[in-house]
């Protein structure tokens, strides 16, 4: 066992055929590569192509006596008009009548007026303690003259009410936007008249 790693592990010169065959193998390979070389440079070169360019193609047709295409003329567009129907005009939301605009505007005056006349009939009721506001929201400013600002807030939201109907889509719409200021103005009428009927007159 100690004989044959000692023989493994140490080197011993080869012999001189083994050194002769290993010496002469790259002259044989260089042999072979020469051999190689001169075959292909030997070979033929590619085959020609087969597929014609243009310059041959209109070389041959013009020597077979075949007369090249002519050009295609522009196609010019007809003189004709189209015949276009006038489509249906667009809705448009300022398109309102002066007449609309002026009944717009008396509706705002009619129903601030109404307003102020209520919260004046009211203040008069509450203060000679004739009766109470029976308005929950206005209740809190009745005691004061804070109610006159007070009852100007629905008016101002029926008149914006009335000018978004008067200016809607909505044909249904467009013909009923007078109600809303209308039916503002005539409630606060009605209690005004209640409230000036509440107080004796002396």
């Amino acid at each position: 066992m100690l004989l044959a790693t000692i023989l493994l592990l140490c080197p011993f010169p080869q012999s001189v055929e083994v050194a002769k065959a290993v010496s002469e193998r790259p002259a044989g390979v260089s042999l072979d590569e020469a051999k190689d070389s001169s075959s292909s440079k030997a070979l033929p070169s590619a085959p020609d192509p087969k597929i014609k360019t243009d310059s041959e193609i209109a070389a041959d047709s013009n020597a077979a006596g075949v007369s090249p295409a002519p050009a295609a003329q522009p196609v010019a567009p007809g003189s004709a008009p189209l015949a276009v129907r006038p489509g249906k005009p667009a809705f448009n939301p300022e398109d309102v009548s002066e007449r609309q605009k002026k009944a717009w505007y008396a509706l705002i005056f009619a129903s601030s007026g109404a307003a102020a006349f209520d919260a004046w009939s009211t203040r008069r009721a509450v203060s000679g303690n004739y009766g109470t506001e029976g308005n929950p929201m206005l209740r809190p400013f009745s005691h004061s003259n804070a109610i006159y600002a007070a009852t100007q807030v629905s008016p101002l939201v029926l008149d914006f009410i009335g000018r978004k109907m008067m200016t809607s889509r909505e044909p249904l719409l467009r013909k009923m936007w007078w109600l809303p200021q209308s039916a503002g103005t005539g409630m606060s009428l009605f209690a005004g008249v209640h409230n000036v009927g509440v107080v004796p007159s002396n």
